[in-house]
C-alpha cells in the first residue's frame, strides 16, 4: 500500500442511497418504470415534422404592441 493513499471515503448522500437501495431491493426497477412512463417514449416522425411546420414565429419582442387582431390595445 502506498503511503500517499488516502482511506477509503463516501458521503453522506452516498451512504444514505446505499441504505436505500438495501431496505428497498426493488427502488432501481421502480424508477425505471417511472422514466419509462414519462419520458421514454417512440416519437412520430411526421408529426413531429408537422407541428414544425405549423409552429408560428414569436415576435422579437413579445411584451411590446402587437398586431394581433385579438391584442389588447
Amino acid at each position: 500500500m502506498s503511503i500517499f493513499r488516502r482511506p477509503d471515503y463516501t458521503s453522506e448522500v452516498t451512504q444514505f442511497i446505499e441504505e436505500l437501495k438495501a431496505k428497498k431491493p426493488t427502488l432501481e426497477a421502480e424508477q425505471r418504470a417511472g422514466r419509462a412512463l414519462l419520458w421514454d417514449k417512440n416519437l412520430n416522425r411526421d408529426e413531429q415534422s408537422e407541428f414544425g411546420e405549423a409552429r408560428v414565429d414569436q415576435q422579437p419582442y413579445v411584451y411590446g404592441t402587437s398586431s394581433h387582431p385579438n391584442a389588447k390595445q
